[in-house]
């Protein structure tokens, strides 16, 4: 396969993020086997232990510096990745978090375009049609409400939601994702258009997407599946990756 043009990935995590730069890596390379174009990975860091609100509003003033950053390396995309960082700004805010990002890289030259994780799962969401979903969280209960809030008022309906309560963020990287598929049986998915497996992109899930597919008898997805497909469409390349369950397989692809 000849190879096309060589895309920059920017990514800006919490400092204790280690899932993130595994698993977006992860979906674009395994495209490898389907697509021409190739990736680099960048990343510039925001510091945050724990899953705190005090933790997460002092993390989310440290963003507009890490765009900057990663518009130095002049990246093709830049991917805000912490969803519950944005949902706990307040309703809609991923729409303000994505244009304040975006006039940073046109300040310094490099006008790039932002996902947001938050705002990705809402448009993966959106795009697979779905209006009703159960949803697993690692995040304290509150945290947690705050996730189903910010869907609801985008206008998805999250009839049942589990907490896993891990308030520490290296702690939700541990968690083992071969637990997931058993854990989202126990949800009352039977409404559901679709199943969110991981509302958190530090929450490693990729590897149980299609187990849960298979499981479940409806599309799956994670913060980290919605942030790769909005990432491809952002650089207006085919959002189509295997093994990473239905939202990639190519039915939106242009979604």
């Amino acid at each position: 396969m000849t190879h096309s043009y060589t895309y920059r990935v920017g990514q800006i995590v919490p400092s204790s993020n280690v899932t993130m730069e595994t698993e977006i890596p992860a979906i674009l390379r395994a495209r490898h086997a389907i697509e021409p174009e190739r990736f680099t990975f960048h990343s510039s860091r925001m510091r945050m232990t724990h899953v705190t609100p005090e933790q997460l509003k002092a993390m989310d003033a440290d963003s507009d510096r890490c765009a900057l950053e990663l518009s130095d390396a002049r990246v093709d995309v830049l991917g805000y990745a912490c969803l519950v960082a944005i949902m706990s700004m307040g309703l809609g805010y991923h729409r303000i978090s994505e244009e304040r990002l975006h006039r940073q890289t046109a300040r310094n030259g490099a006008p790039t375009p932002v996902v947001t994780s938050a705002g990705a799962l809402v448009h993966g969401l959106n795009a697979l049609n779905a209006k009703r979903v159960a949803l697993i969280a690692p995040y304290t209960l509150p945290l947690t409400r705050t996730v189903v809030a910010y869907l609801e008022h985008e206008g998805i309906d999250v009839i049942d939601y589990r907490a896993l309560d891990i308030p520490d963020n290296l702690e939700v990287a541990a968690h083992d994702p071969r637990k997931l598929p058993g854990l989202a049986r126990r949800l009352d998915y039977t409404g559901a258009d679709a199943v969110v497996l991981s509302a958190c992109v530090q929450m490693p899930s990729l590897d149980a997407i299609e187990e849960a597919e298979q499981t479940l008898g409806r599309p799956v997805v994670s913060s980290a599946v919605c942030t790769a497909h909005q990432m491809l469409r952002a650089m207006n390349l085919a959002a189509v990756a295997p093994h990473a369950g239905h939202l990639l397989s190519g039915a939106f692809a242009a979604s």
